[in-house]
């Protein structure tokens, strides 16, 4: 078999998702996944409800070389929904009536039908128009009511689906186990990944230890990523075989240079990292800046009842003495926005949920109410197991989302090296 690099492209078709009303989720989800099979992605592009728009875009993708197109959208019964029509143009497929898929989308729209009292005859319109295939195209079956396509054009291959999120995904296996999609599947190879997570380590450092360990060693058979998401720095890499060498090298380089900063070398989030290392111990959570988003993330996951205890949101100086039991003196003599206080709010959340661990945080997230000695984004944290407590006040920059996102950020890593022993360095 001769393996080449097979290049993708993601469409995504849509008025509401170009003007910014809609945000695009299938983009970035379906990147992922061709990039995973060992699709080279050339970019994600966007275009509105127009059929010369989307023609002409694709159009330019074969004249990129591409030769998987994946589109999201346009597959519905109304008449702004044209990508199949479209899609066959460019293929050089007239659409056809699939009289097995009429009777699919049939079944399922009559049950619609029967809860909604939905008027048969739109019904009937709307099935007929869902069943026009491209000649020679695979129908996918939907998930929702609109099928999907996958389409054969000249020596490229075009993927056509749904643009809910939940009816594309559920379609995704199907459509790339379609025989054209497999087959020019077959002919990617398969990257290798390694993923690696920081904390505390300015991109500065990082780009350092990138220059260092390129110094050395021959890094230009993989290719990396860095990005630095809500106060952590992601380390992507991608390479083919043949670069394990190096990817073990840079690997190497940035543990050695970064150490315990480097808190998943698996991709794993922070918060998976502490769910693990809980090992049956429980927590609960005293929020006021960050207002519950700390307990959400814990309770992102299925099953978190088990070690999640429960959560507490205190705004006012009243909740926090009264929910919490933290001292009105401490308050008076500290302000709200103290370690004194935020550790009071920790152990006020063992108290209170009976928690092997508590967690505390109060700060100012801004726009206003800064001041010269506690300025916007000085937060303070504090993580707490009886006997033993982790406590941080630092300056988080950015808007108030940021410093509200950056705060649960760090409170997860100082849940994750109060758990591990280790002090977080500053």
């Amino acid at each position: 078999m001769i393996v080449v690099n097979v290049r993708g492209a993601v469409l995504v078709t849509g008025t509401e998702v170009l003007s910014g009303a809609t945000r695009d989720r299938n983009g970035p989800w379906i990147s992922q996944r061709l990039g995973a099979l060992g699709v080279e992605v050339e970019g994600i592009h966007q275009v509105g409800d127009r059929p010369e728009d989307l023609l002409a875009t694709l159009e330019f993708l074969r004249g990129r070389g591409i030769d998987l197109v994946v589109t999201s959208g346009g597959l519905g019964p109304t008449a702004d929904d044209l990508t199949a029509e479209v899609v066959g143009r460019f293929a050089g497929r007239p659409l056809r009536l699939d009289e097995k898929m009429e009777r699919t989308i049939e079944a399922i729209l009559a049950e619609f039908a029967r809860r909604f009292n939905f008027d048969p005859e739109s019904l009937r319109t709307a099935n007929r128009k869902q069943a026009m295939v491209p000649e020679g195209a695979v129908p996918i079956d939907p998930v929702g009511t609109a099928p999907g396509l996958v389409v054969p054009a000249g020596d490229q291959v075009v993927i056509v689906l749904p643009g809910p999120p939940r009816e594309l995904q559920g379609m995704w296996e199907n459509a790339i186990a379609a025989a054209p999609a497999r087959e020019m599947l077959a002919r990617a190879e398969p990257y290798q990944v390694l993923a690696l997570r920081l904390f505390a380590v300015p991109e500065s450092e990082l780009a350092a230890s990138l220059r260092e360990i390129g110094a050395s060693t021959d890094l230009s058979a993989l290719e990396i990523t860095t990005c630095l998401r809500g106060g952590e720095l992601e380390v992507d890499v991608r390479y083919r075989d043949g670069a394990e060498d190096a990817a073990a090298a840079l690997r190497a380089g940035l543990v050695e240079r970064h150490g315990p900063c480097v808190f998943s070398e698996t991709g794993q989030s922070v918060t998976d990292v502490v769910v693990g290392l809980l090992d049956g111990r429980t927590i609960a959570v005293a929020e006021s800046c960050t207002s519950g988003l700390l307990a959400a993330r814990l309770t992102e996951r299925p099953g978190s009842s088990a070690y999640f205890m429960g959560g507490v949101v205190t705004y006012s100086n009243d909740a926090k003495a009264e929910l919490l039991g933290v001292p009105a003196e401490l308050i008076a003599r500290t302000g709200a926005v103290s370690t004194e206080v935020a550790e009071a709010m920790a152990d006020g959340a063992i108290e209170r949920f009976g928690a092997d661990i508590g967690v505390g945080i109060t700060g100012i997230a801004g726009p206003d109410g800064g001041t010269q000695d506690k300025p916007v984004g000085y937060v303070c944290i504090s993580a707490a197991v009886r006997g033993e407590r982790r406590t941080r006040d630092p300056v988080l920059p950015g808007g108030r989302a940021d410093v509200r996102e950056r705060s649960v950020t760090a409170a997860l890593h100082l849940v994750r090296n109060l758990l591990l022993g280790e002090q977080l360095p500053r």
